[in-house]
Parts: structure tokens; C-alpha cells; sequence
């Protein structure tokens, strides 16, 4: 007898037939560069990685970048698709992917600009603010000859057994700077006004279509927002839909933002699905399905998406990093088990712009599949795992995957550990997400769970355990000041988790990772989670119909506080930030009009508040509350009677190495740990 529950996201789970090819649901695994996609040698790991996401029910796979020619590289010897060679090489790819029931769809790239190498070329002479070499303008014979390599990829795509193509016409690579004045400085026949401007775009498309027939799923990826001076106002964007609509494209997937742009679209900070009304605003001139993307991350964010007829289907890359499952656990109603991307870009984009294989910090498994595998333990053993942090929930739960018998202790009332701290920064708040997800994984692994237990060495001696794991974390290092002991000054932790009370001018030693985090609370006075209306006014996003490129000045609210943010080093405050999110983190302490002071010396605190001095200058900060932010320490004190004890045991995350916050590597360690016990 047919079952008769309803589907948990209908909208979500309707196929859409595409000429020859019918999708089994809305879900797009957008484009992301893993970076095995640059060695022959390494495309079997690339077919695992994707393999393993369709066989989980993803509707439509498309690939990392691949150029059409060597000038469009995005790194020397980068991947590329040129050859029948190459294409026959591609065939691991496309097999593992079909055999796993998936669909598939090779993205063709020309960096322009973006390329890391000498041989870049764009419309005009440029040169990109994020590479070192200048762009060359290109002859009338080297568009022509592109526009030929494009179709000529896309064929050889047909030849590797793909079910399609994306051609990136967006986030500032070689199509979207023909597209945008900024970049097209030309006055022949590709450029001088939009319409010519255009050009290459839409030939791209048509020749594109012509090379591959109809039944081949031919996307472009359009920039709906640029996001940078002299960016495409929103009647270019509108025609040009209608001339590639016109030339052939299947569909149109949604593109924000230039890599040069100076307002963030996909960090945590950024609100989930704060660009949809982008998609939708296209989606009503144009008849092809159109696919809404950036910061969608959950199954229902991506339902209310589609039941409000913003877009046709969603985009998501980062969340397939994080959780290969993600389609199988939203149709099975099980969302409270998907690990959430938390948009941190810490693994994946951080990875990738250092020349490092992409993975995921919840998921250090993400680009690793056939390396870090998760075998059944040959001889199951009683484990405990002591601190229920990142690295202690990570090897707890994959021990108990592998058969293990796991107790984890934890000394708090809650699990978490420093990520209980992280969720409650304004915009990091899908922190908590991952809690909720470590919550539910310790139920279905059957992990025990010791809440408020500060377990003894004693303890763990007597109970005869085969291995041990001290995830114990950290304790904040507290700098010799004097004064430090003062009423009014706090360690972070305390500040965070609202135990005390804070006046309005407010001095933060230490501006690592943690301090900047204190300084974004301290500041901020809005709603939390930042509404989607608030957020694009503090960035200047505003309509593209009224502001080329959809940018307009920055409107940042009023800080809550006047904070001193205080480094002893004399370096660029959050110079050691993520690359890619670093900047955005800088960029909200001048929104809050922090006073930023580095080389501080800090000489003691008193009534009249604290005494520093700055390039040898004397200065008294008179403010209500000091809080201190000034590193942390190893806790490892079980380590040394285990260890003399004769037992199996193992450091990971703080309790090895107190570095800040590093949850990618106290995650990493704590899965590799757990993986091979």
C-alpha cells in the first residue's frame, strides 16, 4: 500500500523535465573549484567526490571551472577542456556520476583578468585588483578565436559524457568583463555601448547551442549583480536574458557579486537567501527557468524560495561540501540530521585561493573521500573522549561510526565548547547549527554523553578503557598588567555569554580572531539575525534598475558602544584573518567606527581607566569595562598521570595546540584521530 505522508518540500522535490533530460528535483550542486580538477592524475578523486553527492539524490552536478584555452587558466597548467584527449580522460568523471544515478555538467571558464599568470586577456588592458598581472586587451581574431575554443569545449563536454554545460558568464571572469564599462573599454564592434557590449555573450551562447544540438543542457551563469563601479545596470541584464534566451540557453543561473567586490555575498555574516529577490526580479523577463543561489543552505530556505515563486530551482555548492547527504536527509524529512554549511569559506575558499585542495571544516571528509575513509574497526574498543567541543564530538562520533564503543565527558551543562561562544557573534550564528547537528549525530551513533561530569584521570584508569582522547580545549591566557584583577575587567568568554554587565566605552586587548569577534558583539545594536533589508543597507545593495551594478553608499547603523580594539603587534588589525573573510571583518570594525591601535603597550589599570603607550606616546583610555582577548592555553592537565599510567592516549584540537578559535583543525584532527584508532 502506497504511503500517503506528504512530501516535506514539495515545491523542493517536483522534477522538471529540460527537453532530454527531466531533473528529479529543484537542487543544483553549483559550481566549486576543488582544485583536483587541475591534474589528469587527480580526476578519480573528483569523480569519487562527485559521485558520492549524486548517489545521494542531487538534481544537477556542474563542475569546477574548466578554460577553453590556455589563455583562459585561471593558475599555469590550471584544468582545462581542449582536447578529445582531455575529454576521454573526463569519462571517470561522468561514469562514476551516472552510475550513481546523477546528472552532470561541465562549467567552462575563461578567467580574463582573474587568471594568475602573465598570459591573461580581457576586453580591454586592465588589471585586476586580486592578480599581479596585467590583462592584455584582446585582437578582433582572439574574441573570434575564443568564441570558437567555448564551442569547441562544449563539444568535447558532449564527447566526455556530459549531460550539459554552464558557461560562467558572471563574478568578474572574461564574459562578465566584456559585459560591464568598468572592464570594456572598447569602441569596435564588441564594445562602446551595452548592446555591443553584449556581443560576446550572446555568440558564445548561440555557437555554443549550434555545437551541441538540442537535447544538451546549455546554462549560463548571468551576473545579476555586480556589485562594482561601472557594473551593468539592470536593462542590460534584462536584454541580455532575452538574447540568450533568443541564442539557445536551457536556463540561467543566478551569479552575485564580482571576486573584487567590495561587499560581501556569501559569508556567514551575509543572510541566508539575501539575494533572491535578484533571481525573481529576473525570472519575470524571461521564459527559461531561472536558478536562485548565495547562502542557501537549509531545505527550507530553499522551499520558501521556490513556493514564492522566486526562482525555478536553487544553487548550492559550500552546503555539498559540508553534507553529501543534504537531498536524501531533506526528502526523508530528516533535516535536523544535515550538517549545515556555516558559510565560514575557512576549508573550501580560503583552500582554494592558497592553491590548496578545497574540503569543508565540518566535513574534513569534503575532497578526501578516497583518502580519509571511514573502514569499520577491526577490533571494536571502549573509548573515551574527554571534552565535547569541536574535536571532541568529531572523534567521538566517527570512533562510534566505526564500531567503537564511545563515553564522551564533558565538565559544562552543554555541548558545544567553543562554538557556544561563536554562535552568539552577531552574523555567526549559524554556529549554531553545527551543535544541533553534533546534537543529533550523538543520538544516532550511540556516543554516551556525560554532561557536567569533569571526569578524573582516576575515573578513566579505573574504567579500563582501550583509548583515550583529551579534547579538553582551552583556557584564555590571562597577560601580566597590573590592575588586570580589577572589577571591571573581564576574560571574553564571560562578556559573550552575557554573565556581566558592560558600560559604553569599552578597551579590547588582544585583536586576533577573538577580539575582533568581541568588538562586532560590543558594536552591534540591531535585531539578531540581521534582517536581509538591514543588511543590504549597511552594505550599499541597492535596486540595479536605480544603481548601475546594484551599488550604492554604505548606510552602517550607529554602534552600540565606543570600543578600543588593542593589538601589541604593529601589523594591519585582522591581518591574520581568513583571506577571503578578513577583509569583511576590517570592513565592519570601520562601519562601528572602532578606534584601531596596534604596537600598544600596555603599562597598568587603575580608576582612571588603562594605561598604554603607542609609538612611545603615553595614554590614558578612559573607559568603563577592559575586556581580554589576549589568547589562550592549553588544557591537558589529565595528559601527563594517563600517559604515566602506561595508557593509549591522544591530544586533539586546543588541548594539542591553543591556537584562537581553530575549529577546522580541531574538527580535521579529531576525524583523522577517530579514523584510524
Amino acid at each position: 500500500m502506497e504511503s500517503s505522508a506528504p512530501v516535506p518540500f514539495p515545491h523542493l522535490f517536483t522534477p522538471l523535465r529540460l527537453g532530454a533530460v527531466t531533473l528529479p528535483n529543484r537542487v543544483v550542486m553549483g559550481s566549486m573549484h576543488i582544485g583536483l580538477e587541475d591534474r589528469p592524475g587527480q580526476l578519480p578523486k573528483l569523480a569519487a567526490f562527485y559521485a558520492e553527492r549524486a548517489a545521494h539524490g542531487v538534481g544537477l552536478i556542474i563542475t569546477g571551472g574548466f578554460a577553453p584555452n590556455r589563455t583562459g587558466w585561471l593558475l599555469p597548467f590550471a584544468g582545462k577542456l581542449t582536447s578529445a584527449r582531455e575529454a576521454d580522460r573526463h569519462r571517470v568523471i561522468t561514469t562514476a556520476v551516472h552510475d550513481a544515478g546523477g546528472r552532470i555538467a561541465l562549467q567552462i571558464l575563461h578567467a580574463g583578468r582573474y587568471a594568475y599568470h602573465p598570459f591573461g586577456v580581457s576586453a580591454s588592458r586592465t588589471r585586476s585588483p586580486i592578480t599581479p598581472f596585467p590583462a592584455r586587451g584582446m585582437t578582433g581574431g582572439e574574441i573570434r578565436g575564443t568564441i570558437d575554443d567555448f564551442a569547441r569545449s562544449a563539444e568535447l563536454a558532449r564527447r566526455a559524457g556530459y549531460d550539459g554545460v554552464e558557461i560562467m558568464g558572471s563574478e568578474g571572469y572574461l564574459i562578465n568583463q566584456f559585459l560591464a564599462a568598468r572592464t570594456n573599454r572598447r569602441t569596435d564592434e564588441w564594445g562602446g555601448d551595452p548592446a555591443r557590449r553584449r556581443r560576446f555573450a550572446v555568440e558564445i551562447v548561440r555557437r555554443v547551442r549550434a555545437a551541441v544540438g538540442d537535447d544538451f543542457l546549455v546554462i549560463y551563469r548571468m551576473s545579476l549583480l555586480d556589485l562594482v563601479p561601472g557594473g551593468q545596470t539592470f536593462a542590460d541584464v534584462t536584454a541580455l536574458a532575452a538574447e540568450i534566451e533568443a541564442a539557445g540557453v536551457t536556463m540561467i543561473n543566478t551569479g552575485i557579486g564580482w571576486h573584487e567586490s567590495r561587499v560581501p555575498t556569501i559569508v556567514t555574516s551575509v543572510p541566508r537567501a539575501a539575494f533572491s529577490w535578484a533571481t525573481a526580479a529576473l525570472g519575470r523577463h524571461v521564459t527559461v527557468p531561472v536558478i536562485a543561489s548565495n547562502r542557501i543552505n537549509m531545505p527550507e530556505v530553499a522551499e520558501e524560495i521556490l513556493a514564492r515563486g522566486d526562482a525555478d530551482l536553487v544553487s548550492m555548492a559550500r552546503p555539498f561540501l559540508a553534507d553529501p547527504e543534504w537531498v536524501d536527509k531533506a526528502r526523508q524529512a530528516r533535516s535536523e540530521e544535515i550538517n549545515t554549511c556555516i558559510a565560514c569559506n575557512q576549508a573550501c575558499l580560503d583552500h582554494a585561493f592558497a592553491r590548496k585542495r578545497a574540503t569543508c571544516l565540518v566535513n574534513p571528509r569534503a575532497a578526501y573521500e578516497t583518502e580519509l575513509r571511514l573502514a569499520p574497526a577491526r577490533r571494536p574498543l571502549r573509548i573515551a573522549v574527554v571534552g565535547a567541543g569541536p574535536a571532541g564530538l568529531a572523534a567521538a562520533t566517527t570512533a562510534a561510526v566505526r564500531g567503537h564503543t564511545v563515553d564522551l565527558f564533558e565538565a559544562a551543562g552543554v555541548i558545544g565548547g567553543q562554538f557556544q561562544l561563536a554562535r552568539r557573534i552577531p552574523g555567526k550564528e549559524e554556529f549554531a547549527e553545527t551543535i544541533r547537528y553534533f546534537t543529533r549525530r550523538l543520538e544516532i551513533t550511540g556516543v554516551k554523553l556525560h554532561l557536567n561530569h569533569r571526569v578524573t584521570a582516576a575515573e578513566l584508569l579505573d574504567a579500563g578503557y582501550d583509548d583515550i582522547v583529551l579534547a579538553t580545549g582551552v583556557a584564555p591566557r590571562i597577560p601580566d598588567i597590573p590592575g588586570i584583577d580589577r572589577p571591571n575587567v573581564h576574560g571574553y568568554a564571560e562578556v559573550i555569554t552575557g554573565q556581566v554587565d558592560i558600560g559604553r566605552r569599552i578597551a579590547v586587548i588582544g585583536a586576533g580572531g577573538i577580539g575582533v569577534d568581541v568588538t562586532t558583539l560590543l558594536t552591534h545594536g540591531g535585531v539578531r539575525p540581521q534582517p536581509v533589508a538591514d543588511w543590504l543597507r549597511e552594505w550599499g545593495v541597492a535596486d540595479p534598475a536605480e544603481h548601475p551594478g546594484g551599488l550604492t553608499g554604505a548606510q552602517p547603523p550607529a554602534p552600540a558602544r565606543e570600543v578600543y580594539l588593542l593589538q601589541r603587534k604593529r601589523s594591519q588589525i585582522g591581518a591574520g584573518l581568513g583571506k577571503t573573510t578578513g577583509w569583511v571583518h576590517r570592513a565592519t570594525l570601520r562601519h562601528r567606527g572602532v578606534h584601531q591601535l596596534t604596537g600598544v603597550r600596555y603599562h597598568r589599570i587603575d580608576q582612571a581607566g588603562l594605561h598604554i603607550s603607542v609609538d612611545g606616546r603615553d595614554r590614558v583610555l578612559d573607559v568603563d569595562d577592559i575586556v581580554v582577548c589576549a589568547g589562550q592555553l592549553p588544557q591537558r592537565e589529565l595528559h601527563a598521570e594517563l600517559s604515566a599510567a602506561g595508557m593509549s592516549v591522544h591530544l586533539a584540537g586546543g588541548a594539542a595546540v591553543a591556537a584562537e578559535l581553530d575549529a577546522k583543525r580541531a574538527i580535521a584532527e579529531g576525524t583523522r584521530l577517530a579514523a584510524r584508532i
